[in-house]
């Protein structure tokens, strides 16, 4: 089959187009005919051997963990999906190898969910690991409840812009950091923007006097700093990318498969709750521009490779 994959760590230049073996599907695991597969700020970090200590890697490795599309057949003890169905998934496993930039992935069953009917394979490529992200800290993490303030970091972003639904939908008020040009954007997710960089502290005391409580960080560092002089008495801090997070009393979270969450994930798409934000798609052949794109680290939303084949007019 035709995948994106690399034989060594390194920057973009190191993904190489072309065949790879096809996916072997075990007892446990659907094949799934791809039809996108989102870009993550993991997947480079990976594909630069950051996570090395964590994850090992079997060359070449195919990168991606979220994908969209149609189940090819399954295992002999996956009753839970049939050949024909539309799937979305977080496809992560503790190795890095068989990933879902490819024409196939072999998914193990506990990392997938029907694909909600109304979102495009596109944006449903975009919505396994930010909402899986999102839902988890909000829910297990930080337990936000009605009536509560939440401040979100880089609220414009994958992980921040769901993150600013969920908490919406939860009935909690959010504040949400983002640029400028994307203040627009974070009101129309139901978030109240305010400036991110220095003097972020005076901004959001201005809107929160009294502090603010639940803090979801995903930026670390000088963020991570200010937000916790911002909460107020019993506040909780939870963030997705400093371990510091600890010395502030938070908890730090590394997003985890669980099928009953994306299922949940996939309802709330349906009933119009949670949207993808789709900024750019490329083309599978294209990968390593995607990669690239997302390094920049000033993505609205997310960033998408289609798998497109010979033939097929289905119009995803």
């Amino acid at each position: 089959m035709k995948a994106i994959s690399y034989s060594r760590y390194g920057g973009p230049e190191v993904l190489e187009f072309g065949e790879v073996a096809d996916p072997r599907v075990g007892p446990d695991s659907v094949l799934v005919e791809v039809r996108a597969a989102a870009v993550n700020p993991v997947d480079w970090k990976c594909r630069e051997g950051h996570l090395d200590q964590a994850l090992r890697s079997v060359f070449p490795v195919v990168p991606g963990w979220d994908v969209s599309g149609v189940v090819v057949r399954t295992g002999p003890a996956v009753p839970e999906f049939a050949a024909g169905d539309e799937v979305m998934g977080y496809v992560r496993t503790d190795v890095l190898s068989g990933g879902t930039f490819a024409e196939y992935v072999a998914a193990p069953v506990r990392t997938l969910a029907p694909k909600p009917r109304n979102l495009s394979f596109e944006e449903a490529a975009g919505l396994p690991l930010v909402g899986l992200t999102a839902f988890q800290v909000l829910h297990r993490i930080l337990e936000v409840k009605r009536g509560e303030t939440v401040l979100v970091h880089a609220a414009a972003g994958g992980v921040g812009s769901v993150a600013v639904q969920l908490a919406a939908h939860l009935g909690a008020r959010v504040i949400g950091t983002a640029s400028a040009r994307n203040h627009d954007f974070v009101r129309g997710l139901g978030g109240e923007p305010v400036g991110h960089g220095e003097g972020l502290a005076e901004r959001v005391r201005g809107l929160a006097p009294e502090g603010v409580d639940a803090v979801f960080d995903v930026v670390g560092g000088d963020a991570l700093k200010a937000s916790a002089n911002l909460l107020a008495p019993d506040g909780r801090l939870a963030s997705i990318v400093d371990p510091a997070v600890v010395d502030y009393g938070g908890r730090y979270w590394f997003v985890r498969p669980d099928p009953q969450d994306l299922r949940r994930l996939s309802e709330l798409a349906e009933a119009g709750t949670v949207s993808v934000h789709v900024a750019e798609t490329f083309p599978l052949s294209r990968a390593a521009e995607a990669h690239r794109l997302s390094e920049q680290g000033r993505t609205r939303g997310k960033i998408v490779v289609t798998v497109d084949r010979p033939g097929r007019s289905d119009g995803n």
